[in-house]
């Protein structure tokens, strides 16, 4: 038991230094355009290619001026593969206004009301012996995680899906973005 404890956190030590690598980086490429750490989060988001449809889910979800505010926020942004993997016709449903509170509680799942970084975050997950909860503004519960593999930052919601954060650090001037590859639900 404590070789395996010991393989964990020497794992989570190096992924937590690793993934503390880009915080140092200057100005982050996401989508193929260059994030400005003195522009917020909606107004670096509009000019990444990769997530043009979660930039339309909070436009319709009347949530880009909240995330243009002071903040500060982590956002964990799905790329549009990530919202390309859901169910045919759900993105469509989710931005009929009929559907606008669903909306809503989608994206603010994705949001934790706190800037956290991803050493901050690996230092969680190494305090809480593996993973560690992330409390959203959408009142979901996330689980963070190291795979001990690939020392990938991994985000896990409420229904067991599980996110890879793709690109750590994406400094903004109200908060961080996380780039991750899968679309984080609230309890079904």
């Amino acid at each position: 038991m404590t070789n395996s404890f010991t393989k964990i956190s020497a794992s989570i030590l190096a992924a937590t230094i690793a993934l503390g690598a880009p915080a140092l980086a200057q100005n982050t490429m996401v989508g193929g355009a260059e994030m400005f750490p003195d522009r917020n989060i909606v107004e670096n988001a509009v000019n990444s290619a990769d997530h043009t449809t979660l930039v339309a889910a909070v436009q319709a979800a009347g949530l880009a001026e909240t995330l243009s505010g002071p903040g500060p926020f982590t956002v964990f942004a799905p790329v549009n593969s990530a919202f390309e993997k859901l169910p045919a016709g759900t993105v469509e449903d989710l931005l009929k206004p009929e559907n606008l509170e669903t909306l809503q509680k989608v994206l603010t799942c994705h949001v934790v009301p706190t800037e956290a970084f991803s050493p901050a975050v690996g230092r969680m997950v190494m305090e809480g012996g593996g993973s560690a909860a992330l409390e959203t503004v959408g009142g979901c519960t996330l689980t963070a995680s190291i795979d001990a593999t690939t020392n990938a930052l991994q985000i896990t919601d409420e229904n067991g899906n599980v996110a890879t954060v793709n690109i750590p650090d994406v400094d903004q001037s109200n908060g961080v973005i996380h780039v991750i590859d899968t679309v984080l639900l609230p309890a079904s």
